[in-house]
């Protein structure tokens, strides 16, 4: 390898001869960065659980749906926030959660890079599906008449964002990570996006089949009034 070349490689990130003159290697572990982010995913899913058992009038499953709310309102609005704000200046950033994008970038250095779509894709999720979360916790927690109607706009814009996610970076033929690679590639990349395709599925569904209830109940009930005049 020549000089000009080992300069260009200076950083952990795929494509290899990615030209990132800012870098600063991040000082936590990978260890330390992943703790951090399960743990206080894992605290809102503990608390949200527990808020949702309260009253008893709740099923498991409904509880689960809330608790995957609480946790994309954290990851949303916190970590894809910063992102949004702080892209221009990730690389030689230090701050905590730049090195946390800066460790996941090492699955899709697309972020290191902050490329268009990336950006834009961020920006949109952290402004709208982050506060449009903890709404829907909320409303689902009070029993409002259109939580059902925030849960399909949500997982559509969840799964609609993740399709996108995949199918761009499949168009560039995984360049941007080391395809295979066990932690970055199937882990980071992979597993880490794909449960905002498996998940929002789910709960696509679910309220297709709330609100197709609703609907079915409104019409016959229309229709007795009909009859009745």
């Amino acid at each position: 390898m020549d000089a000009s070349s080992a300069k260009k490689a200076l950083h952990p990130f795929w494509p290899r001869d990615l030209v990132i003159p800012s870098y600063v290697a991040n000082d936590r572990s990978m260890s330390e960065i992943l703790v951090f982010l399960f743990s206080v995913s894992g605290v809102f899913l503990l608390v949200t659980w527990l808020i949702t058992g309260i009253n008893g009038k709740l099923g498991t499953w409904r509880r689960l749906a809330i608790c995957w709310f609480a946790v994309c309102g954290f990851i949303h609005s916190v970590i894809e926030g910063w992102f949004s704000l702080y892209y221009a200046i990730l690389p030689g950033d230090q701050s905590f959660l730049s090195q946390l994008w800066k460790e996941y970038s090492k699955g899709d250095s697309r972020y290191i890079i902050a490329d268009n779509f990336t950006v834009c894709m961020e920006t949109v999720t952290a402004l709208l599906w982050g506060p449009f979360s903890f709404w829907a916790v909320y409303s689902f927690l009070t029993a409002k008449s259109y939580r059902f109607v925030l849960q399909l706009t949500i997982s559509l814009g969840q799964l609609y964002g993740a399709v996108l996610y995949f199918f761009t970076e499949h168009r560039d033929g995984y360049a941007h990570s080391e395809f295979g690679h066990p932690i970055y590639f199937w882990f980071y990349f992979v597993f880490m996006n794909f449960l905002w395709i498996i998940i929002p599925l789910l709960l696509i569904v679910d309220a297709w089949r709330q609100l197709s209830t609703a609907q079915t109940y409104a019409d016959t009930s229309e229709r007795l009034k009909t009859k009745r005049k």
